[in-house]
């Protein structure tokens, strides 16, 4: 007898939905499991080898599309990050590292941030999958890309921080910046998304908005009165959350923000960073989302028909992380799946019940209704004040493209996207860009300084 499909809260994923189904592109490739931070580490670039493994074995990578990205190369990660502080990520190695002290020092390395074998490989990967998808939307071929080795969120501009060292998702909103006016980023891992907020604190053409845990917490920003600067003043949002939220409690509040955002902001595409740490029983976490809690942010967000880049991010129970983003692969592609797993390589991790749902546990909600209330009361009153269409005539973004140098764009000037597979954009392509120069980063003193740490 077949078994009842495992389906998120709002259970979206009946066979019958009278909806065209969307084109999905899955960027993964298998050297990412290879990568180890440092024994006893919680980060373990494993868990995203895992999730494939599921998604494999369940059969969804029938349903989409498979792409291995180019990595990306060191010029590329500079469109957002320092010269120098990507120089060092490529010089330096566990072997050497002790001749470097005073370096790694500055850029924030050691620590959380251990120098390992091939970072500077790992950093390509994970970065290279995010532009690769947001290039894939820039250029049509897809309706939803999904990188789980990206959604590294805290890494600056111009140093290492809580695990994450070049920031994939500022580069692949960069990307996006160059066909779309505004790119909505939303947040759901447990911890800030500081590093994304602080790239695009001053502009108006992205929104960020962050629901995690807040308190005796890292980073330890992202409270409710951080809103942005300048031109960016209400273009970011932040839900700073107590201990032990419920599914019902978090898709109260989840969906009355972003749905007054869509309203409000009416983003032309968005960005979906999907740490798993928020889930329940979470190594790092004091969240209490099961995957089926968590998977239905995934599944609004999609209600939107939007041009989404969906990313991986925190997590460090690896068997949950797995599951989890497994799953949300089926909810894109509005696949049932049975909740008894597949067998698969790495079926003993699953154990006991080696069932795909992560549940919910027993603790206590420290988010009362009247403290629920109160921040979204607040939220949604600042929400209104950005109602005006973003001034996207008075700024812009860099010309070069992310993807591709000067030589290679005169080279492959006007040749179908298809013919080069290597390239994320060609000339014909960046004719059609909505920006041109030099928005958010040049090499002024001021731009400098901005891109360190707030604390």
């Amino acid at each position: 007898m077949a078994s009842k499909s495992f389906a998120p809260l709002d259970d979206p994923l009946r066979s019958s939905t009278g909806r065209s189904k969307k084109r999905v592109a899955y960027i993964y490739d298998s050297d990412i499991g290879n990568f180890a931070y440092e024994t006893g580490h919680c980060m373990k670039p494993h868990r995203i080898r895992m999730a494939h493994s599921l998604i494999t074995n369940y059969g969804l990578y029938k349903k989409m599309e498979l792409y291995r990205a180019k990595p990306a190369t060191a010029a590329e990660m500079t469109q957002f990050h320092t010269d120098d502080y990507i120089k060092f990520l490529h010089l330096v190695t566990p072997e050497n590292a002790s001749t470097f002290k005073k370096e790694q020092d500055h850029f924030n390395l050691g620590g959380d941030c251990p120098i390992f074998d091939g970072l500077s490989d790992f950093c390509g990967i994970s970065a290279g999958g995010s532009m690769e998808g947001a290039a894939r939307l820039n250029r049509k071929k897809c309706d939803i890309a999904i990188n789980w080795a990206g959604g590294l969120h805290h890494a600056k501009k111009s140093e290492a921080s809580g695990f994450c060292y070049v920031n994939d998702i500022v580069l692949g909103i960069l990307e996006l910046l160059r066909f779309h006016p505004r790119v909505l980023y939303i947040d759901i891992d447990v911890h800030h998304g500081d590093g994304v907020e602080e790239a695009f604190f001053t502009t108006d053409r992205v929104m960020t908005v962050s629901f995690h845990q807040y308190g005796e917490f890292f980073p330890g920003t992202g409270e409710l009165r951080d809103i942005g600067v300048g031109k960016g003043k209400h273009y970011a949002v932040n839900y700073p959350l107590r201990p032990g939220i419920s599914d019902e409690s978090y898709k109260g509040i989840f969906e009355s923000v972003i749905g007054k955002v869509m309203e409000y902001y009416r983003p032309d595409a968005v960005v979906l960073q999907c740490g798993a740490d928020s889930l329940s029983g979470d190594r790092l976490g004091g969240l209490n989302l099961s995957s089926r809690g968590h998977a239905n942010c995934v599944k609004f967000v999609q209600s939107f028909n939007l041009p989404t880049l969906v990313l991986g991010g925190g997590g460090y129970t690896i068997k949950n992380v797995a599951r989890a983003w497994a799953f949300e692969t089926g909810v894109l592609l509005d696949v049932p799946m049975d909740p008894a797993l597949p067998f698969n390589e790495y079926y003993g991790y699953y154990g006991p019940d080696f069932m795909l749902e992560v549940k919910a546990s027993n603790a206590p909600n420290l988010n009362t209704d009247d403290y629920l209330n109160k921040i979204t009361t607040s939220i949604l009153e600042n929400l209104k004040k950005v109602a005006f269409v973003p001034s996207v005539q008075m700024t812009e973004v860099p010309r070069k493209s992310l993807g591709i140098s000067d030589e290679e764009e005169a080279r492959e000037n006007d040749r179908d996207d298809d013919e080069h597979k290597d390239v994320r954009q060609t000339q014909h392509r960046m004719d059609k860009m909505v920006s041109k120069n030099n928005e958010y980063y040049d090499d002024s003193e001021e731009d400098e300084d901005y891109g360190q740490p707030h604390f």
